[in-house]
Formats: structure tokens, sequence, C-alpha cells
């Protein structure tokens, strides 16, 4: 009933005390509404006491352990996304614990790669190519310092309870040794190898970028429709978004099907400005529909012309640089010109030639840099690559069959990625990384690798061990200069987590991992990797289950991100509302991998449930809790009821944890809580709560079935809201933090009650309408029938509404 008192907010007179029970004293009685400053100071007493996120890998719980994300500092760390991503990863491992697991929850800190020196460029104002390595390297780290500082922080003021006194960083020199190790060994099992080729490039970040870095946007660009002569005095139509590539066309393919052009087949095209003859072939990945349905090849304008230059056997003429310019095959007038310069360039020279016969604008799926979100080039660069295509199947085997995805949609992302994935480009041309551990002969070029083990500088240390060449005996050597990708060393955490490499014992207790959460903006690049790398160096899969988030969603639906300007500061909104306001959010948000929207409002929202939890437990807390346990036979009907309402509960809210699906419990608990225990059943108890008029069984009952059932909401609330629970379980109940307990157990009550719920509700219901409809108070008397059904519940039915 929308005006109806709640019972919870006050106690009009003492409880009857009964036999053996002294004068009592409600523990929240002076506390009369929950404050969120007791966060930080229950967080700092979980610290000190030097307990929280201890693992035991001896221990005899079975063990749970978290491949978690160490977040990565590319700025301003996190918008409230990226925070309730690592809130619910929380609800895992605290979940696991009260589950009865031994749980391994590591912290660490992803501290490698482009976004990092990006960064430092921009907040020290300086250049990556202008600093000594070393300073710069060293202004990195100093960076990164501020902005892990602030990342811990967030983690803090939200309850994160993984051990922060062993935090790894992936920049340790213990990480980055076991990266390189890794790559050793892959090397020497023939999974690494050497080459140049033509591969993603980005000019502002002036290196390589593997394809799972590459986004696609809509952008607004030209095409351009201009003729090719051919040698038997026609002319053929071309249409290309890329005209300043001509200088580098080696050939024209049409479709085979494509009647407007099969006399042209065979023959040769001239190429305009630079006279160069060359093939005509016919090929399916023409499309007969767009442009002109006739294609340049060029090394290179996209990935079709790759494939194309491999299987037709042309031969390149590289016209773009890797400082985005063009190069002298470009030919005057181009040579140095940027990209975008050169093709307005090329563009006017065509149409003042009469060769251009029209100019469209189009929007056109461009590829872009992730990180710079600078169009990428394709140019052939001599780099390190870790062999995928080899072991397409085998990686598909373990996506679809050795993985349970939590939620089963997001399996489809890695499988499709499998399909395509090509060879994985691992070596990058910047500084702060880890570096490739390789030194070449300075006489003829050989590889040296060192022995795994160590953490290695080729770009400034001599290799160890004073080597000759294995090929010429040569003693010199030169060091490589590049650094790793930093999926590289991501994609091995859960290696570095369960001490691979270094204790024989621990790893073999903890590996593989139990599970890996993440987001599914990453299931291409972190897990993907992950499958690829540990499970070729162990011969096992890292993990076997993946629970995978969607994404934050501003209240446009636009993806929330701190370039768009529409990201909301998470500390900003801890600080306002609080840790469990935040965390009930989130987890009664959306279900499991699932995008969501993000607003202030909704975060405040479940500031109303945490006030109406802390006044049912401060009602209840104003009756002592029996120590006299009674049997089922001696409870009374409504209390049989509740306790059937609540095993069904606990099981939906176990089986909600158990598939880290935190949706079901937080929105089951919250509608137990208010809807049905709060309106209904503590109306009919609580007359038999207080006592005057009622035996002592029936007051045992009563107050023993209101403990049992404040007690399982907080357990089964805790992974979700653990300062809440944490405060009322030690005020109410024991002096041991209640998350050293474990969940309720759902057959310790029968539910053979359940099916009364309905007739209940509906009789409550009736009872108040119809007082409303008289003009009447909730206390005053009326005359109604209570129905048969419900026979059984009426001393508190007549108690609870003053029925005559």
């Amino acid at each position: 009933m929308s005006d109806q008192k709640d019972s919870e907010k006050s106690q009009p007179y003492k409880p009857v005390l009964l036999a053996g029970e002294e004068e009592f004293q409600n523990p929240l009685a002076a506390a009369k509404s929950w404050d969120k400053s007791l966060e930080r100071e229950i967080f700092s007493r979980w610290e000190s006491e030097g307990t929280m996120g201890k693992f035991n890998v001896d221990s005899s719980k079975p063990i749970f352990v978290m491949d978690t994300p160490p977040p990565y500092p590319s700025g301003r760390p996190w918008h409230v996304g990226g925070a309730s991503h690592y809130a619910q990863i929380d609800m895992i491992a605290r979940s696991a614990r009260m589950r009865g697991f031994e749980v391994l929850f590591p912290i660490g800190i992803d501290r490698n790669g482009l976004p990092v020196e990006i960064y430092t460029e921009k907040k020290f104002k300086v250049s990556i190519k202008a600093t000594p390595r070393e300073k710069f390297l060293e202004l990195c780290r100093i960076a990164l310092d501020d902005l892990e500082q602030e990342m811990i922080q967030i983690l803090k003021m939200m309850g994160y309870s993984a051990n922060y006194e062993q935090k790894y960083r992936t920049d340790d020199i213990s990480y980055r040794a076991l990266t390189q190790s890794t790559f050793i060994s892959q090397w020497k099992n023939g999974r690494v190898y050497e080459g140049t080729r033509p591969t993603n490039y980005c000019v502002d970040c002036g290196t390589t970028i593997a394809d799972a870095e590459i986004v696609y946007s809509e952008i607004p660009t030209k095409l351009v429709y201009f003729k090719f002569n051919v040698e038997n005095g026609d002319s053929i139509p071309i249409a290309s978004t890329r005209p300043e590539l001509i200088a580098s066309c080696r050939a024209v393919i049409v479709n085979s099907e494509d009647e407007r052009y099969k006399a042209f087949v065979g023959k040769n095209a001239i190429v305009p400005f630079y006279e160069r003859r060359v093939p005509i072939f016919a090929h399916n990945s023409a499309k007969p529909d767009f442009g002109t349905g006739a294609l340049m090849i060029c090394s290179y304008g996209d990935y079709n012309d790759v494939q194309l230059f491999r299987e037709l056997g042309l031969e390149e003429i590289i016209s773009i640089g890797r400082d985005g310019r063009m190069l002298p095959s470009a030919g005057e007038g181009l040579a140095g010109l940027r990209v975008k310069q050169a093709r307005n360039t090329m563009i006017e020279r065509l149409q003042k030639e009469g060769i251009a016969f029209k100019v469209e604008e189009i929007q056109h799926r461009t590829p872009m840099c992730e990180r710079s979100r600078t169009e990428i080039e394709i140019i052939p660069m001599d780099e390190y690559y870790l062999k995928v295509v080899d072991i397409r199947e085998k990686l598909e085997h373990i996506a679809r069959k050795e993985l349970h995805f939590h939620p089963e949609m997001h399996r489809t992302i890695l499988l499709n990625w499998i399909e395509v994935a090509r060879d994985w480009p691992i070596s990058r041309r910047r500084f702060y990384g880890t570096e490739v551990p390789v030194w070449y002969c300075s006489e003829c070029r050989e590889s040296y690798l060192p022995p795994p083990g160590p953490y290695y500088q080729p770009w400034k240390d001599e290799p160890p061990g004073n080597p000759s060449c294995a090929k010429c005996g040569s003693k010199k050597f030169v060091g490589d200069e590049r650094t790793f990708d930093t999926w590289m060393d991501s994609s091995i955490s859960a290696l570095y987590v369960t001490k691979y490499g270094k204790d024989d014992h621990y790893h073999e207790r903890t590996y593989p991992a139990t599970i890996r959460p993440q987001g599914k903006d990453i299931i291409r690049t972190w897990m993907h990797y992950s499958i690829l790398r540990c499970s070729e160096i162990t011969g096992r899969v890292p993990w076997h289950d993946v629970w995978v988030t969607g994404w934050g969603l501003d209240e446009k639906g636009q993806k929330m991100s701190k370039s768009k300007g529409n990201a909301i500061d998470p500390i900003v909104m801890l600080d306002r509302y609080g840790a469990e306001n935040f965390r009930m959010w989130i987890a009664s948000e959306v279900s499991v991998g699932s995008d969501y929207t993000c607003s202030e409002q909704k975060i405040a929202t479940p500031g109303k449930f945490l006030t109406k939890l802390w006044n049912i437990s401060r009602f209840i807390a104003g009756f002592p809790e029996p120590k006299e346990i009674p049997t089922y036979d001696e409870l009374s009907s409504s209390d049989r009821w509740i306790l059937s309402e609540l095993s069904a509960l606990t099981e939906e809210c176990i089986a909600g944890y158990e598939d880290y699906n935190f949706f079901v419990p937080a929105n089951k608990i919250r509608d137990f809580t208010w809807n049905l225990f709060a309106a209904h059943y503590l109306e009919l108890a609580k007359g038999r709560a207080y006592g005057a008029g009622f035996t002592q069984e029936e007051i045992i009952s009563a107050r023993y079935s209101l403990h049992q059932c404040l007690k399982s909401i907080l357990l089964l609330l805790a992974p979700i809201c653990p300062f809440i629970t944490e405060v009322l379980w030690l005020r109410i109940y024991s002096e041991k933090s209640i998350h050293a307990g474990a969940f309720p157990d759902p057959k310790e009550w029968q539910k053979e009650y359940l099916k009364y719920q309905k007739q209940i509700v509906d009789f409550n219901s009736k009872v108040w309408n119809e007082k409303k409809a008289k003009g009447l108070s909730l206390k005053d008397s009326l005359a109604i029938d209570i129905p048969d059904e419900l026979r059984t519940f009426s001393k508190d039915l007549k108690a609870m509404h003053n029925l005559s």
C-alpha cells in the first residue's frame, strides 16, 4: 500500500523478554541511517588487518583463480563504464569466496605500449623522436606512477578486494623477463619468424600495428573516375579512392562475368603519366557494381591489393614512406608530399589532362589506427611475426569446445576473428615496452637469442656471455632496438599470476586459471592472443570460463569514452553517492554481457534500497535473536511461508552467482526484501515478535525467522554491497567479518509454503484497498472474511490488519 507506514522504522514499545533473557539494547538504536563515510573506514580496517585478498596455495579449499585485466593507464583513468567493469570483477571474487573457494585475486597495472608514450608526450610536452631514449623512458615511468595512483584510489573506493601488497606491473623487470622468455621459447619452437611483409602502419605512431588494433570509420572521401588507355587503342574506365597510388599500379582487374570488359582481359593497360604497361586480369574480387567495375591494383591501397600481389606474382612499387610522405617513385610533383596532398594534386592533374571524367563525394569505410585515429597505410616492414594461420583449426576448437562463455552470445566475436586472423606482427618501433631480446651479428646479420630467464635490453646492453656468431664466428653484435606489441605482455598474464617458470608447485595448483573477466572490445586482442600464446607455451588453455561485459553508454546510447567528452567521472560519483550505490546500480542495471546506460540519476537510485535495508535491519535488531532454535514443527505458518520464500531466493541468487550474472541476485534480493519481506512478512510477524498476547513458542518462531531472513539477505547481498552488509553484520551478529562467511544453504528450509505467496499478497492488498476506500487508517478495525486457504495464517492476519 503506497501510504503504508513502514513498521521497521519505529518500535512503539519494548519487546517482551523471554525466560532467561536479560534487558536488550538495540545495537542500531543510535544509527538511524546508512552513512557512506563508513566505507573508507571499513576499507582501511580491511587493509590494516592484512587479510584482504590473501591467497593460500596449499589451502584445503578448492582453488579459484582469476586472470583479472590489469587496467591500462593511458591518460586520466576510467570513466564510470570502466570503473563499473572492475566493480563487477570484485563481485566475482567475493562471491567465489562465499561459495567456499580459496580465491587468487591478483591486481596488476598494464604499463606498456603506445598509449603510454602518447600520454607522456602530451603531459611533458616532449617528442619521442627528439628525446634521448633513457630520458623518455624515465618520463613514462613518472607519468604512469601518477595515473596508477588514481586507478588504485578508485579501486579502493569501490571496495575492490584484491591483494594490493602483491600488485604487479607489466613493466616490472620480472614481468618483462617472462615475456622475453616466452618469446625465446616460441622462437625455438618455430612459432616466430622474421619477414618483410606489407603490414599495417600508423604514420603518427611511427610503428607497425596488428589487424586487431584497426578500427573502421565511415569518412568522406572522393571516388575518382578516370581512364587507362589500352594497347589496342581503346580505354578502360577506372574508379579509385586512392589516385595518389597510380605510380604503384601493377595490374587492372575486372570481373570475369562482367560483359563490358571481357574483350580487355589478357591485354595491357597503360598507366597514365608513368606510361607503364600493366596486365588486365579477370578476377572475381572485382565488383561490377562498385565504381566502374574495373580496379587498379596498387602496392598497397588495401588488403585486397596485398592478396592479389601475392596471388598474381606482381612486383611491388612502394610510393609511400614511413614518414607519411610520397617517395621518389611517385614521380616529380608528388614526391615529398603528404598522402592527402598528393591525392588532391593527382586529382587536379587527372582533371587538367582530361583523364578524369567524374569525381564523386562518398562515405568510405576506412581503416584507422585504434589509438591515434589516423588512416593507416600498408607498407612493407621488416618485423617479427607469431604464426596464427597454421593453427586456426586448433584455435577454433578451443573457442568452440574448451571455453564456457558468460554470456554465450560473445563466443561469436572470437570465432569470427579466428576465421580471418592473420599471422600477428609482434614487434613495434617504439620505446616504452618490453624489448625484443635479439642481437645480430655485425658481420653477417645472424640472429643471436640469449638464454631465457633474465631481462634484456639489447638497445643498450651487450649480449650476455660474450658469445660468438654461430654462423661466422664474429664476436661483434648489434642489439635490436624494437619493442614488443603490448599484447605480447598482456597475453601471458595467466602465466605470470600463476608463477609459470618460477614456482612449479604454485603453477600446477593454480593453472589453468578458473576465469578470465574482460570487456567485449578486447576479445580479438587480449582473449585471442592469450589463448594463442598460453596454449602453445603450456599445452593447456589459460582458463575455461570467460566472463565478458558490455559497454557503458551515455544517455543518448553512445559508447562512453574520454575522447568523446561524454564520460562520467567515477571519483565524483563515488564521493557523492558512495560505493554501495555504485555497485548496486551496476549489478542491478543489466544482465551480464549487455551494454548498459550510465547516468547520475541511475547511480543515485539504489540509495532508496540501502535506506530500506538499514531501516529493516534496525527494526529486526531491536529483537534479541533467540538462543533456542525452534524445530520446523514449532514454526508458525507465517514463518514457514517466509522461510520457504527465503529458500527459493537463496537458490536463485546462488545460481546467479555461479553464472557470474549479478543482475539476478541484485534484483531478486531487492524485490524480496522490499516487496515481500518488508511489505508483507514484517507486518504479519511483528505482533508475535513484540510478544504481547502470544505464547513463548510463537514469539521465538517470529524472532528466529526475522533474524534468519536478515542474516540470509546480508550474506546473499555481501558480494554486491560489501560495506553496508559488513557494518550490519558486525553490529548485529558477529565480531567476525561477513566476508569470512558462506552463503546460506538453500536446503535449510522447506519450500512447501511457496504456494501461499499469491494468496497472502492478494489478501493483504484487498484489506489495504478496502480500508483506503472507506477512509480508515491501517490501524482501524475491519470486518472481513479470511479465505479458507489462508485459515492457517488467521492469527497473524487478524493481528496485522486488526480484523474483527
